[in-house]
């Protein structure tokens, strides 16, 4: 036995530049995935998608496919295991249907998993699945996307649907200048690095799953709810994640793999393709938004109203709540804001990074710039100008909201008082300038988590935490935290997370997990530091503390709590090719106590360059004859890259939650608020054309120039 003291010199690790604990495991390989991670006996499934895009199943021929090399069964509706789905989920939802698979003989849209082949090898997998006969009665589809549906309603998700201040129509009717105006985004994908994979196995009457996902312990309740079992004999395992940004939650192949795996008594593993992901992975809903403002003459505003209307399918409602940002953003004396649903035969959307706020954004964003133009006023005093002191709508205090200091920071490390207001004057060789600007929010919440920290009788410190590292560097951020909170290097630190065992913890989703793991660790860590007394001897076995921050979380006051930004763009746009190039973006951010500085700067700047995507280049679409998506691959469905973003940066002002253990607010989705409309209105600067449909796309570019 050694002895160990954490008491000394207090150990600053939060707030320093850290490479990412894991980095070279990740580089040499050694880092394993769940597609990657090897099983004795493992057995392939391959997922039979349906090619109609609504109808029923008349008829599986799975005679010639179970005849066919390697294959070992084919799970269809008429053999499957029965799964129970009336139930709410760990985040207040019933579960998407579409996990529900093989359970009728419904078909609801192109794409929907109708059959899973298993085999001794992928390839043997595949091939069957190819080869499998599927006959359908068609029926009559929808996939169009439109404004104005009679169908249309009202759907509360994780916000109320519809919220509502003052008297609206008066305040409009009153106001000295009115901008009505309709915006649209398109379909957009998630398509992380990493496909989606699972691999399930039965050991001693106890399921475990590898996966890839943003919460162990929330497929752990899900899953023990589908298949009627006790959470206690499932375990989740999901160590390494390449990317989700929304989309690696309870899918169809984790269902179907556990579904296999438990018929045939051996691993069963199950891994999406790139196609395939276009219509299993969920993907962010098209929207189409109407934006009132009404404003005395100085830019004041008067009356805000936003109406957002998305897409869902025709088995689950789940809504993109784009009018959400318009009740935290900016005062008015009127607020409208309502989100609605028209549903269609198309896949169930998702959670995608920034849900409502990214489209929000654009549209309530570009508004605010197009009333500062028609007031005479500059986009940044105007948006300071309608500063409010309390929840617009909620009327709740704010719990910090720094985003005036954002906009300043900005406005001096961009040069914005250098800009000329009058759009279509600056030029370089063939190409017109112009720079945009837009403000930015997303929410700071916290979750209930557990975690143990074990003193080693080395010296070390392990900490267990069921969290999920999807690329942000949590892990990494968990070690400085958890350095800190013990005051020792962070060389004594071992951080292990993405295992249900180590009891339920958030998600990572919703830019609520650091705050959520790291509140765990810090409690868990005081409680140990209680127990440890200089020179003590720590036995061989450890001594070991849990937290549970339950009753912490339950006990903060009601605040409207967020994050905040300021965007800025640069772009030149080519009139006589539509082309339009970003050549500078900078985002300043408010957005609580910076953890690890390096790691940080990815996450604003991967979301901004997100945001060039969205304002450019993502857009998917669906042929109105076969109901799926047109392009379903990544050299159909355009994304920024590196040559797409000359340069860039990200910072902040000193923004910590006092309310906060470590101080931390959140900043893995505010980056890519607000940069699409940063973009958009560098474009109208550019040119005097303002565009309303994103993406700007080079032909949308010439005929607005030529129609102007």
């Amino acid at each position: 036995m050694t002895s160990t003291s954490v008491k000394g010199a207090p150990v600053r690790a939060v707030g320093t530049k850290h490479v990412r604990v894991e980095g070279r495991d990740k580089v040499t390989g050694k880092a394993r995935y769940a597609g990657e991670v090897p099983f004795a006996h493992l057995a392939h499934g391959w997922l039979v998608l349906s090619s109609a895009a609504r109808g029923r199943i008349e008829a599986i021929e799975t005679e010639p496919v179970l005849a066919m090399p390697g294959v070992l069964a084919v799970l269809h509706h008429g053999n499957a295991l029965r799964l129970h789905t009336d139930f709410v989920g760990m985040l207040g939802t019933r579960p998407d249907p579409t996990c529900a698979v093989f359970q009728n003989d419904k078909v609801p849209h192109v794409g929907w998993p109708v059959a899973l082949v298993v085999a001794e090898t992928p390839e043997q997998a595949r091939e069957a699945a190819e080869a499998l006969v599927v006959h359908y009665e068609q029926q009559p589809h929808d996939v169009e996307f439109t404004g104005g549906d009679p169908n249309a309603y009202p759907v509360d998700g994780h916000m109320p649907a519809v919220t509502d201040k003052g008297d609206l129509e008066s305040e409009l009717a009153a106001s000295a200048v009115v901008i009505d105006a309709e915006y649209t985004t398109p379909e957009e994908h998630h398509h992380p690095m990493e496909p989606h994979a699972a691999t399930a196995r039965w050991d001693d009457g106890r399921l475990e799953l590898t996966d890839s996902n943003q919460g162990a312990t929330w497929v752990v309740a899900e899953l023990a709810n589908l298949f009627s079992l006790d959470p206690e004999s499932v375990r989740v395992r999901s160590e390494h994640v390449g990317g989700g940004f929304g989309s690696k939650g309870v899918r169809a192949h984790q269902v179907a793999a556990v579904m296999a795996a438990t018929v045939l008594q051996r691993p069963v593993r199950v891994v999406l393709t790139r196609r395939q992901m276009f219509t299993l992975a969920g993907h962010r809903s098209p929207t189409i938004q109407r934006v009132r403002l009404g404003a005395d003459p100085d830019g004041r505003l008067r009356a805000l109203d936003h109406r957002a209307l998305s897409r869902t399918s025709t088995v689950y409602d789940f809504v993109e709540p784009s009018a959400g940002v318009a009740r935290v953003m900016y005062d008015a004396d009127a607020h409208h804001t309502e989100n609605q649903v028209v549903r269609l035969d198309v896949p169930s959307p998702t959670w995608m990074r920034a849900p409502g706020e990214a489209p929000g954004s654009f549209a309530l964003e570009a508004a605010l710039d197009e009333l500062a133009e028609k007031c005479g006023v500059d986009p940044i005093a105007l948006r300071l100008r309608n500063e409010p002191e309390k929840g617009p709508v909620s009327g709740l205090p704010f719990a910090g909201r720094n985003l005036r200091a954002c906009f300043e920071e900005g406005a001096r490390r961009f040069g914005w008082a250098e800009r000329d207001p009058r759009p279509g004057v600056r030029r370089d060789g063939r190409w017109l300038l112009g720079t945009g600007t837009a403000g930015a929010s997303f929410g700071a919440g916290a979750a209930p988590s557990t975690a143990t920290i074990t003193a080693q009788a080395d010296g070390s410190f392990t900490v267990s935490i069921a969290a999920a590292d999807i690329g942000t560097g949590a892990r990494t951020a968990l070690t400085l935290v958890a350095a800190d909170a013990l005051e020792v290097p962070t060389g004594r630190i071992l951080v292990r997370l993405g295992d249900s065992a180590y009891g339920p913890a958030m998600i990572a989703g919703g830019s609520m997990g650091t705050r959520s793991w790291s509140w765990a660790v810090m409690a868990a860590a005081g409680e140990l530091r209680e127990r440890l007394v200089p020179g003590m001897e720590i036995p061989p076995q450890g001594i070991t503390v849990r937290s549970d921050t339950t009753e912490a979380i339950a006990a903060l006051a009601r605040k409207e709590r967020h994050s905040f930004g300021a965007q800025f763009a640069e772009v030149a746009v080519d009139t006589a090719t539509g082309e339009v190039r970003v050549r500078r973006m900078l985002g300043i951010f408010a957005a609580g106590r910076i953890v690890n500085p390096l790691t940080a700067k990815g996450q604003f700047t991967g979301g901004m360059i997100w945001g060039i995507s969205m304002a450019l280049h993502e857009e998917a679409r669906r042929d109105t004859v076969y109901g799926g998506p047109l392009g379903a691959d990544l050299a159909g469905y355009h994304i920024a890259t590196h040559a797409d973003v000359p340069r860039i940066e990200a910072d902040w002002v000193d923004d910590p939650d006092p309310e906060d253990p470590v101080g931390i607010k959140g900043i893995g989705e505010i980056g890519i608020v607000g940069a699409a409309a940063a973009v958009a209105n560098a474009v109208w600067h550019a040119t005097g054309v303002r565009h309303r449909s994103l993406p700007i796309r080079p032909d949308r570019v010439l005929t607005a120039v030529r129609l102007a």
